[in-house]
């Protein structure tokens, strides 16, 4: 009898994007999934309810794509999930014509699947690109969670003379 399996070539390694914790154990300033949304925890307060009821905790949150402010209530003896973020810098090379940042990381892998954010940063690199400057060690931050990714950060742009 032949031992038969089936190969998945997803790529997925199987990490998990998010991970469970006590909603007493959050902090201000942490990460927290409101709402199916990744948001940072920029208030919370807890609440003693009445003889026999639980303690909640108000959690107000932004989105750390979209910036909207999300709030929760939740009893502080439950687990809510935590999203796992990472941060990456790249190197900017241009903005193509299509809205898309070309980016190269430290071992000169490009990435071009970013789309130049809205807003005043997404402004500030369509204006270095129209004038026809050309970048010069300018270093976009990368943030993903949840199977998301957006520019969120980019030093100052120093041009090349």
């Amino acid at each position: 009898m032949a031992d038969e399996f089936e190969v998945d070539n997803q790529g997925d390694a199987g990490a998990s994007k998010t991970f469970p914790m006590q909603c007493s154990a959050l902090r201000k300033n942490g990460h927290v999934v409101i709402k199916g949304r990744p948001c940072k925890i920029v208030d919370m307060s807890t609440s003693k309810t009445g003889k026999h009821g639980h303690a909640k905790v108000h959690l107000v949150g932004i989105d750390i794509f979209t910036g909207k402010k999300l709030e929760d209530l939740c009893p502080s003896t439950h687990n809510m999930d935590v999203p796992v973020v990472s941060r990456v810098q790249y190197t900017l090379s241009h903005v193509t014509g299509d809205g898309f940042l070309v980016l190269y990381d430290e071992e000169s892998r490009e990435k071009g699947d970013i789309k130049n954010p809205e807003g005043e940063l997404g402004e500030k690199l369509l204006a270095a690109e129209d004038s026809g400057a050309q970048y010069h060690n300018a270093v976009v931050t990368v943030l993903a969670a949840m199977g998301e990714e957006a520019a969120v950060k980019a030093d100052e742009i120093s041009q090349k003379d």
